[in-house]
């Protein structure tokens, strides 16, 4: 038996994880050595992989304590306002359905006519043998939202930066990125060999600063935002991006995945919400999977640069075209987002509802504009878990965000809103956070509640 695998050892265990935790200054543990498979280095076992060993301790802590695992649980409906787990309805607040059109009977037999016209499968990249009707009418659709020359649609949200940002730039370019940016742009800017470059979020003065000082030292520069940041709610000044980047001769690419049909007043994007023609940005990118309520990425931007996409970018030219009936699903969903206005100002209506509350109760929004994303910033990871936790056991499904998605100190429970959510859940669930959360204060400090149910 391990040392953390006895009480006193566990309870050493949970100690050094809580205050890990909480950013104090606690020693790592030492490493562990595990027996390796017959013919194997402990290099090649996977258990001394870097991270491994604290994720096993992360799990044993909160057995220890009690705390349920909030993450891959099994649901048995369709992502929305509510869901079921365990054959138990909860009030659900982490879906990206946020206009309620997953399962919409108009983009449902979208997909059902696809699959009875091409199959479940687009069979082979597009370049070889896989394009599709649905393919072309999704993009020239989507091309049309933004008034962009052209567009092209990937199977992942995520390959759809790296690639595309892999793509554009190389050694002797620059990129610079909001330092709140999605793993996916870093990622793709680490591919791509160029310089990178963050400024602090949604700061463009910082922005300018940098653009100031290093931009002549490089050929070609992206500057790369988000239009709705996914953990904090917030959404970047358009009208002054395109005002740096006309200034320093940069290219400019606006992340729509959490944008499209949230902001603005008909959801048009982050655009519509600043009043900004779209022209004016060079690269538009978004997923299907939030508002359009099925899988994968695009691009819209000039005729150029799809092009160019369509012929290099090794996520599209060596990918599996998309499924025939996710196109037409996402085609579907966008033309109801167009025709049925009325779900946005629902949800505009809900995520207003939600802040307000949240804020007359005293609870931490951070910088949430109050439209589908709105977070409750509760500090340390484990009183999030905690928290999370809770609520769970109350009915309400909310996911925790955690070091290191987000700094420590900044630990959150991050709610998703939808058009579909009534008023009375906004309401009961808000009513609910504060209530725990003042029964966790009230209970004292989280290191010493905890180790003594293990006493």
């Amino acid at each position: 038996m391990t040392d953390t695998a006895r009480p006193d050892g566990g309870r050493a265990a949970l100690a050094g994880f809580v205050t890990n935790r909480l950013g104090r200054a606690t020693p790592r543990p030492a490493p562990v050595k595990t027996a390796s498979p017959a013919g194997k280095s402990a290099a090649q076992n996977f258990e001394n992989l870097p991270g491994y060993r604290e994720l096993k301790l992360q799990r044993q802590a909160a057995d220890l304590i009690g705390l349920g695992n909030p993450f891959f649980r099994v649901h048995d409906a369709k992502a929305g306002a509510t869901t079921r787990i365990d054959q138990k309805s909860f009030t659900n607040f982490s879906s990206y359905d946020y206009l309620g059109l997953n399962g919409h009977p108009r983009v449902s037999n979208a997909a059902r006519e696809a699959i009875e016209a091409y199959g479940t499968s687009a069979s082979a990249s597009r370049v070889v043998a896989g394009e599709r009707p649905g393919h072309i009418s999704l993009e020239q659709a989507l091309a049309k939202h933004y008034q962009s020359e052209g567009c092209i649609v990937m199977v992942s949200g995520h390959a759809t930066n790296v690639t595309t940002i892999g793509a554009l730039l190389e050694a002797g370019d620059v990129i610079f990125h909001d330092a709140l940016s999605h793993n996916s742009i870093v990622t793709g800017a680490q591919l791509s060999g160029a310089q990178r470059r963050s400024f602090a979020h949604n700061d463009l003065d910082a922005l300018e600063t940098l653009l100031q000082s290093t931009r002549h030292e490089h050929r070609r520069a992206l500057i790369v935002v988000e239009g709705l940041y996914s953990m904090d709610g917030d959404a970047p000044d358009l009208a002054g991006l395109v005002a740096l980047k006309k200034r320093y001769d940069a290219w400019l690419m606006v992340d729509e995945a959490h944008g499209l049909g949230v902001t603005g007043r008909t959801g048009a994007g982050l655009f519509e919400h600043c009043g900004v023609d779209p022209r004016e940005v060079d690269i538009w990118m978004g997923t299907l999977s939030k508002t359009l309520s099925t899988c994968g990425g695009y691009i819209c931007g000039p005729i150029a640069l799809i092009e160019y996409l369509k012929h290099t970018a090794g996520g599209f030219v060596y990918s599996v075209g998309m499924s025939p009936p996710l196109a037409a699903a996402a085609e579907a969903a966008l033309a109801v987002m167009h025709a049925e206005p009325e779900r946005v100002e629902r949800l505009r209506q809900n995520g207003t509802l939600f802040l307000a509350t949240a804020k007359k109760l005293g609870l931490d929004t951070g910088f949430s504009l109050g439209l589908a994303v709105v977070p409750i910033i509760v500090g340390d990871s484990l009183k999030a878990v905690t928290l999370s936790d809770r609520l769970f056991r109350r009915g309400i499904n909310v996911q925790p965000i955690i070091h290191p998605a987000v700094p420590e100190r900044a630990s959150r429970l991050r709610f998703f809103l939808t058009s579909e959510h009534t008023p009375d859940q906004i309401r009961d669930t808000v009513n609910a956070v504060a209530e725990e959360l003042a029964a966790i204060d009230k209970g004292g400090s989280l290191i010493e509640q905890l180790l003594a149910k293990r006493v």
